[in-house]
This record gives structure tokens, C-alpha cells and sequence, in this order.
């Protein structure tokens, strides 16, 4: 079999003091490495104790886990279950790459958390404190092994390996010789794609040597509290994936996030196997304005201003990268970002943004009209989008009579469409991931007149039925909504009420499917203190929104009448895809009057935009794109062999620029020569163009039954 030899000038190591757990504490002894080891460099004085809970912790996981067992709409009754749940979402949060530990740890983990029968989180404390020593011992064992190979004259892979990036579900290494040849295959994977973002030999070596510490500090530095967090944190979320524990710095962030005071890029950020990845950009943030990054993808590098050092961020804290990223408003950061998980493209690009604050003018609704012609005419189609259900909380509260609100912004915005004689409306409500739920209760009323618009039953069976009172529709048109598979939580909750009073069609992807309710409960008001204030709190899911129809959003969200091309793969994006999702139910439904009965013209308006498609270029060319990355998307081996690697890599940007062109070529457009050169924001939005149609064709058929009613009342007459 054919190998490859990956061969690195020699390197001085960067020699630094370094606190290690002694190798003693492993469950069975390792030699330790060579002179230029981390294991050796590290003094017997600099050796840290293994971290014990303290009382505080056992006090707070006591109150976390009776609030849980008290209020969670779920109220796990079954103790295996939850167990093993928690102990798979503490491992996840530990070693989520499954790097480090073997399986031997894990097993001995998930035997002591079943040793007792309770489901009291308190009685299991030891039991993660324990792993977590282990956990830093193996990380500093291996972290020495990594350093030992990087100093190698060079590292030896068949050339026709491959290294799976995505392994949240890999087995365990059963024995040291497994996780040795896992990270050769790491090291080797992390040189090539250095090599290939052309880093010289001593670059990559310092590079490596750089994030491989980061991975070791982060292990070695974590305080009591950080272990402490992680395993109530994994508790709550074995209930599911939306009820958590928040330390009093993570609360602090939160607050920040909430009120959008932050200044930064305007990003929501997660871990991801060591990776810093994009969960949602914020609608007017930076990031989002600058059309330069998408959710996804992972920042792997931060540099403050124009000419600060790009610091690796692989390995840090998520609180760490958080900090580093944020700044003075209009001062620069730079990022280096990889694509999404995915073998499309493993080179990773430099991204400058100016950090700004999120206001929320920035995330207000706005309109703009399209016109569709038909045979007789041009239909004038009004397009409302809303990024996100805002409300100026503050102003509320403080009286003030014109707080901002999507509600008053709809509202004028449709005063502003009905002058501009609109025939039909769009509300565009792709990639809202919801906000707050009275304003999509007000936006709803708009357009239904009133009446109820979700039902939330609660952990105790009470059932709210909440909406506005009855009134006339602001506006009464035909009507759309566009969903895609980021439009959750209040998104579904318009879309699902506009379904069920038969007041417009729901186009697009099926939704994120979040039908749960969180509230945030202070531990300080059940007793709890922490030294330097602040006692942290629990996100705790007490309620599930379901539909006027009686039917839940959890998990399967809203179902379009519909369908558009989509970038997410229904398997890893949207609750499904989600640890522990509360499971999909139903209750009684209302009656509720129709506004029309379009279930006999859907079949009829999916048939025209069939047909329309078919002979539309544009829209053929995106969806061949979507699928295209889709497939990229899925492809997590990726080649550890130089010339396979780039051979792949072209032939993916080449067919992704064909696709791209094409897409271009079909409005006329000129080529552009390479992928780098693609700017999304150079072509019309071909998905909400279609929509637009359908509204049109919509309209024709309303005013087609319409005319027949009235020949008949004629008739009658």
C-alpha cells in the first residue's frame, strides 16, 4: 500500500510551565516522554491536586435537581434513561471529539453514575470530579505524545487514509495503541490543512504546538466551579436540550445577549468538538450585514485589529473566544474560518469585520414590493420580512407610548403597502429563530383578526389559550409565509396560526420544530450563594406550544403546503437532531372559523409552481446548488494524502462555481473566474421570487372563485 510522508524542518519547542495531573493518577501507568516533552517540563511543584466538589456544589445540584424533578414540563420518570442520558451529555461536554479518554474510563463513568437509584444529581458529583481527573491526566499523556511525534523528522499515513472529522459518535479507543493512531491521523490531518493554507514547515509546527497547549491549559486550568457547571449543566440537559445550568458568568452573557448591548460581530457561538462554531447570526449584526460568514461554519483564529496576532482558538473555553472577540464598537477583528463540518473544503480563509452593536433598529421588519405579470397585467406583490420578533421590553414596562415592537412595525409597514395597492403579501420568515412570544401573537392578529393563536400547556396539564382580542384583519389579502428550517419556535407559531385559520399558504422547508418554553429561575431566590455574588440559574423548560389545530410544533415543527430547496439536511439540523428532544404529542383542537377554504386550491397552486419551475433556469440552478452542499455537507472523511486532498478540493470548488455560474448565466449575469470571487449578494433572491409567484398565482384563483360565486348569486337571483 502506497504512504505518504508528511517531513518538518526540526523546531526549537516553545518551553513553558505548565501545571500537569502526575500520570499516577491514569488507571494504569504510562512511561513518561522524552526530554522535550510537556510532562517533563512541568516541575513536581507546579503538580495540582485533583479538584473535589465543594458544598456549594452539592447545595446547588440539590436545588437544581429538585427544581427539576418539580417543574420540568417532561418529568423524567424513567431513572435508567435519565442516568445514562446525563452521563453521555457530561462526556460530550468533557471530550466531545472522543480524543482523550478510553473505554475503560467511560465505563467505569457510566457505572458509577449508576450505582444509586435516586435521581438526585448531588449523589453523582464524586463520580464526575472523578472522570475529570482522569480526563486531565489523559489529556496531559497525550498532549506529551502529540508533542514527541510533532518533533519527529516526519509522520508516515497510507496514502490512501482518510480522517473522520465529525466523530461525536465514534466509539471509544479500547487501548492507548487506538488513540495513538487516532492522533497520528489528527496531527497528520491538522499539518496537511495548514500545509495547504500555505504555512511553512516551521509555521505549521508552531502552530500545532500552539493549539495542542491551548487543549492542555484548558484541561489543566479549569476551577472547581467550571467541573461543577459542566456536569449540572449535562444534568438539566438530560430532561432536554433546552433546560440548562448557567454559572453566574454564563448568566452574565446571557443577559448581555438578550438585551443586544453587546459589541462584537453579532454572532451566536458554540462548542463543537473543540471547535468555536456559528450557531446563528444575528439578523443587523456584523456578521450577518457583511454576507462574509454563515451558520455552520467554525472560527478557528481571532486577531485583534488590523495587524494583531492571529491567535489559535482551537481548544479554548467558549467564554475565552466569547471575550476575545468582543471589543470597542467600530474597531476591527479578524477570524479564520473554516467551512461548515464537511470534507467540501478543509482550507480554512481570513474574514475582517468591524465589531458594532446589535440595535434593534437594525433587526426591524421591512418591506419592498415585487411584480409578477400574468396574461392580462403585472400583480404587485408586497414582501414583508421580519428577522426576528423583537420587543423594546424597557419601553413597555417604563409606559413609554411608542416602545418599538414588531407588532407596530407590521402594522405600519401594511399601512404602508395597502396605499401602495399591493395585490397579495409575503411575510418572509426564513431564517427567524423566534424572540418574543407576544409579538408573534400581535403579528398573527393581524392578519387573522384576533382570536387565539397558541396554546401552551404546562408542566402541571393547565392549558393557556393565548391570543388577541377579536378584531378586524389589518390586512385581508392573499397571504404567505416563508419558512425555512431556521425559522423556529414563534416563527412556527405564526406559520402554524395562519395554517389553521385557512388565512394563507406556508411555503418553503419544514420548520426547526421547537414547540418548548423556557424561563430562567435565579438560584439565589432558592437559597443558594456563591463567593463574588451571583448564584447562577437554571433554564428550565415548563411548557409546550401547541398549535389552534391542536397539533405540536415539538420536533416536527410546521410542514410547508409547499416545498423549496433547502441547505439543512432534516437529520442534522432542527430538534431531531437535538440530544434528549421531548417527545412529539397532540391535544384537543379548537374550532376556528376559515377565512378561506384554500385546501381545495393548494393542490392546484403546488401544480402551477411545479410547472413554473421546471422551465425556470435561475431556480433550477439554485436547487442544484443547495443539493450540492447539502452532499458536501455530508462528506465528513477527508483525504489525509496532499495531492488527494486537493484534487478533491478543486473538483468541489469547480463544480461549485459551475453551479454557481449557471445560477448567474440564468439572470444574465457575467461568469466569474473562481469560487473565491462568489459574492451570494450580487443575485436576486430566487427562493423569495418564487414565493412571490405563488402569492400571484394565489391571488389569480381567489379572484377566479370569487367571480364564479358571484355568477352563480346572479344565477340565483
Amino acid at each position: 500500500m502506497a504512504r505518504t510522508t508528511l517531513r518538518f524542518i526540526p523546531a526549537l519547542l516553545l518551553v513553558a510551565a505548565l501545571i500537569g495531573v502526575p500520570l499516577s493518577t491514569l488507571p494504569t501507568s504510562s512511561p513518561i516522554g522524552a526530554d522535550h516533552s510537556l510532562a517533563a517540563v512541568a516541575s513536581a511543584e507546579d503538580s495540582a491536586a485533583p479538584l473535589t466538589p465543594g458544598e456549594q456544589d452539592y447545595e446547588r445540584a440539590r436545588v437544581i435537581g429538585q427544581l427539576l424533578e418539580a417543574y420540568h414540563y417532561g418529568q423524567r420518570s424513567d431513572h435508567d434513561n435519565l442516568v445514562r442520558a446525563a452521563a453521555d451529555a457530561y462526556l460530550k461536554r468533557l471530550d466531545p471529539g472522543r480524543f482523550f479518554l478510553l473505554a475503560e474510563d467511560v465505563e467505569r463513568f457510566r457505572g458509577a453514575m449508576r450505582q444509586t437509584d435516586d435521581k438526585d444529581p448531588t449523589t453523582r458529583l464524586e463520580a464526575a470530579f472523578e472522570l475529570y481527573a482522569t480526563y486531565q491526566a489523559r489529556v496531559t499523556e497525550r498532549i506529551d505524545w502529540a508533542f514527541e511525534r510533532l518533533h519527529e523528522d516526519d509522520i508516515e499515513i497510507d496514502a490512501d487514509e482518510r480522517f473522520e472529522q465529525d466523530r461525536r459518535k465514534a466509539d471509544w479507543a479500547e487501548d492507548r495503541s487506538a488513540l495513538d493512531r487516532l492522533w497520528e491521523k489528527r496531527i497528520a490531518h491538522d499539518m496537511l490543512t495548514l500545509e495547504l493554507a500555505d504555512r511553512d514547515s516551521e509555521q505549521i509546527r508552531d502552530n500545532l504546538e500552539r493549539r495542542y497547549r491551548n487543549l492542555l491549559e484548558r484541561a489543566q486550568d479549569a476551577e472547581r466551579e467550571e467541573v461543577a457547571e459542566r456536569y449540572l449543566d449535562a444534568w438539566a440537559a438530560a430532561f432536554d436540550p433546552h433546560s440548562g445550568y448557567f454559572s453566574p458568568r454564563r448568566s452574565e452573557e446571557f443577559d448581555m445577549e438578550m438585551s443586544l448591548e453587546l459589541e462584537g460581530i453579532g454572532a451566536k457561538l458554540t462548542m463543537e468538538q473543540d471547535m468555536t462554531e456559528i450557531v446563528e447570526l444575528i439578523p443587523g449584526g456584523p456578521a450577518e450585514r457583511s454576507g462574509k460568514l454563515q451558520a455552520g461554519e467554525r472560527i478557528i483564529g481571532v486577531a485583534d485589529g488590523e495587524e494583531g496576532e492571529m491567535k489559535d482558538i482551537v481548544g479554548w473555553m467558549l467564554h475565552d473566544v466569547v471575550q476575545l472577540i468582543r471589543g470597542p464598537k467600530e474597531s476591527t477583528v479578524r477570524l479564520k474560518v473554516l467551512p461548515p463540518s464537511g470534507a467540501s473544503d478543509s482550507s480554512p480563509r481570513e474574514i475582517t469585520l468591524v465589531r458594532n452593536k446589535v440595535a434593534l433598529e437594525d433587526q426591524a421588519a421591512r418591506k419592498q414590493i415585487i411584480e409578477k405579470p400574468y396574461e392580462d397585467g403585472i400583480k404587485r406583490i408586497g414582501v414583508i420580512e421580519i428577522p426576528r420578533f423583537y420587543r423594546d421590553f424597557g419601553g413597555a414596562q417604563a409606559g413609554a407610548g411608542d416602545f418599538r415592537s414588531t407588532t407596530r412595525d407590521v402594522q405600519a409597514l401594511l399601512d404602508e403597502l395597502n396605499e401602495e395597492e399591493i395585490d397579495g403579501l409575503v411575510i418572509d420568515l426564513r431564517g427567524n429563530s423566534g424572540g418574543a412570544l407576544q409579538e408573534a401573537i400581535g403579528v398573527t392578529s393581524l392578519f387573522t383578526g384576533g382570536g387565539v393563536a397558541v396554546q401552551v400547556r404546562h408542566h402541571d396539564g393547565n392549558i393557556d389559550r393565548l391570543g388577541q382580542p377579536q378584531q378586524e384583519p389589518h390586512y385581508s389579502g392573499p397571504l404567505a409565509v416563508m419558512v425555512n428550517r431556521r425559522s423556529a419556535s414563534a416563527s412556527e407559531i405564526l406559520a402554524g396560526a395562519i395554517q389553521d385559520y385557512g388565512r394563507g399558504v406556508v411555503l418553503g422547508d419544514q420548520t426547526f420544530g421547537k414547540g418548548t418554553v423556557q424561563h430562567m429561575i435565579d438560584l439565589g431566590a432558592h437559597g443558594i450563594t456563591a463567593e463574588g455574588g451571583g448564584a447562577g440559574r437554571l433554564k428550565l423548560t415548563i411548557a409546550q406550544f401547541y398549535r389552534v389545530s391542536g397539533e405540536g410544533t415539538q420536533l416536527d415543527g410546521i410542514t410547508p403546503d409547499i416545498e423549496l430547496p433547502s441547505l439543512f439536511d432534516h437529520e442534522t439540523y432542527g430538534e431531531r437532531a437535538a440530544e434528549n428532544p421531548l417527545p412529539a404529542n397532540r391535544i384537543a383542537p379548537l374550532q376556528v372559523e376559515q377565512h378561506f377554504d384554500l385546501g381545495s386550491l393548494i393542490g392546484e397552486l403546488r401544480q402551477l409552481h411545479e410547472d413554473r419551475i421546471g422551465e425556470h433556469a435561475a431556480f433550477r440552478a439554485l436547487q442544484e446548488e443547495m443539493e450540492y452542499q447539502r452532499e458536501l455537507r455530508r462528506e465528513t472523511h477527508i483525504a489525509l494524502d496532499r495531492d488527494v486532498r486537493q484534487a478533491e478540493r478543486d473538483r468541489r470548488e469547480q463544480r461549485l462555481l459551475e453551479l454557481h455560474n449557471a445560477h448567474r448565466q440564468a439572470y444574465g449575469l457575467e461568469p466569474v473566474e473562481s469560487y473565491q470571487e462568489v459574492d451570494p449578494d450580487e443575485l436576486p433572491d430566487t427562493l423569495l421570487k418564487a414565493g412571490a409567484a405563488v402569492v400571484r398565482d394565489l391571488t389569480l384563483l381567489l379572484e377566479a372563485e370569487e367571480e364564479v360565486a358571484l355568477g352563480a348569486l346572479s344565477e340565483a337571483r
